[in-house]
């Protein structure tokens, strides 16, 4: 029985930005949505975030002071030979998913729920199964294309399935396709408020320069040498007709592509390379950076093409091959199908298809107009909310609402 005039949300997910990011978005959805009715509906959310040892979740739910709690997590690398899946890794994690598995459910049997808020990966299938057999409702969010290895595990025991995109339906069996909600997937909180002026003070650009396009250009939290090397041996050429933001990464081992990229740099005239900017990572200044880009030029995971979408913006996407199910590639294939974006494929990106994209991309602005604007088209800017509603109404025991 629901304790009065609370509403405990167990929140999982995690793995990557692109399971957490829109977890910690429908929280603070949750939050407004409780100042705005919580004193006449009676309720008030309290939350606790389940999810991997170290993963990023971990530092943004901190971050948003969400209590957090680590469990042991493993995942099945998949490979086409079978032999290959025999591995080390593999093995560990058959080792540490039994342990995860007890851990989530004394997570769930603690904490008491009202409702689990599952965003997938790995880490998420230990909570929500856990919660499911304990007859707790759990919501599924899915923010692909196509419905992630975690979500089919999920779904066919959750009570609401929520979908980005409503062609994810095609994936579901017919008997449970009475419980899809299309919410869209939400975006990092602040995104759309950036300022370009900001952003270009920050990246330390020329005023001079501010008649040039700026190309923002990111492989990830932990980058992409492919296009980190193909950007270090193009940058000459592209510097004359642009400015780039370069958001590097940080590569787990080996020499940093940072160290690369700066060397290149710093090889140009002055007057180039006072129109580059790279670093390992951008934090706080993102939202004013995208404000200020005229091509994003990045991966196509869920996140990233979620954003260029609720930003209005003309993308140059090269998806990372192979993901589970080639899902980076829907991804893209679905903005360029709508002339949002243009898709340069993995196996055929060097420097110079690099930048023959990007230089006749920026060289017509109508083009670049063109594609936010059906980029924009694409998207639910009210995708947290949707799914804060979803959330809540189903920790209330509210009917849903199926779109």
């Amino acid at each position: 029985m629901r304790e009065p005039g609370v509403l405990r949300i167990l929140v999982t997910g995690g793995g990557t930005g692109g399971h957490a990011i829109p977890a910690i978005a429908t929280v603070r959805a949750i939050q407004a949505l409780a100042k705005e009715a919580g004193e006449r509906e009676g309720w008030s959310p309290v939350f606790l975030y389940v999810g991997s040892v170290g993963g990023v979740e971990q530092q943004l739910a901190s971050d948003a002071g969400i209590p957090f709690e680590a469990v042991k997590t493993g995942k099945l690398r998949r490979a086409s030979n079978p032999i290959r899946m025999i591995n080390w890794a593999n093995l560990a994690d058959l080792v540490r998913i039994p342990i995860g598995i007890v851990q989530a459910a004394g997570c769930v049997a603690r904490f008491k729920p009202d409702v689990v808020f599952s965003t997938g990966g790995y880490v998420s299938v230990p909570a929500a199964l856990a919660a499911a057999r304990r007859g707790i409702p759990v919501v599924a969010h899915e923010q692909t294309v196509q419905i992630g290895l975690a979500n089919k595990i999920i779904m066919p025991r959750a009570a609401r399935i929520a979908l980005s995109y409503l062609e994810s339906e095609a994936e579901l069996a017919p008997g449970l396709r009475h419980r899809v909600s299309v919410t869209g997937n939400p975006v990092r909180e602040g995104l759309l408020s950036g300022s370009a002026e900001d952003a270009g003070r920050w990246a330390g650009f020329d005023p001079r320069d501010d008649d040039l396009p700026t190309v923002y250009v990111t492989g990830g939290a932990l980058g992409s040498r492919l296009i980190n090397r193909a950007i270090a041996e193009s940058m000459d050429e592209l510097l004359v007709r642009c400015r780039i933001i370069h958001q590097c990464g940080r590569q787990a081992s080996g020499e940093q592509d940072i160290d690369l990229l700066n060397a290149k740099a710093h090889a140009l005239s002055d007057a180039l390379r006072r129109r580059y900017h790279v670093v390992g990572f951008i934090r706080d200044e993102i939202a004013d950076v995208f404000a200020l880009a005229s091509l994003i030029v990045s991966r196509s995971g869920a996140g990233t093409v979620s954003e260029v979408c609720a930003l209005g913006k003309a993308a140059l996407f090269i998806p990372l091959v192979p993901t589970g199910g080639d899902e980076q590639t829907r991804n893209a294939n679905r903005l360029e199908a709508a002339g949002a974006a243009l898709t340069l494929a993995q196996n055929t990106l060097t420097p110079k298809t690099l930048s023959d994209a990007i230089l006749d991309l920026i060289g017509s602005p109508a083009r670049l107009t063109s594609m936010g604007r059906a980029a924009s088209a694409l998207a639910r800017p009210d995708a947290a909310g949707n799914l804060a509603r979803l959330v809540v109404d189903a920790g209330l025991g509210a009917s849903p609402e199926v779109q």
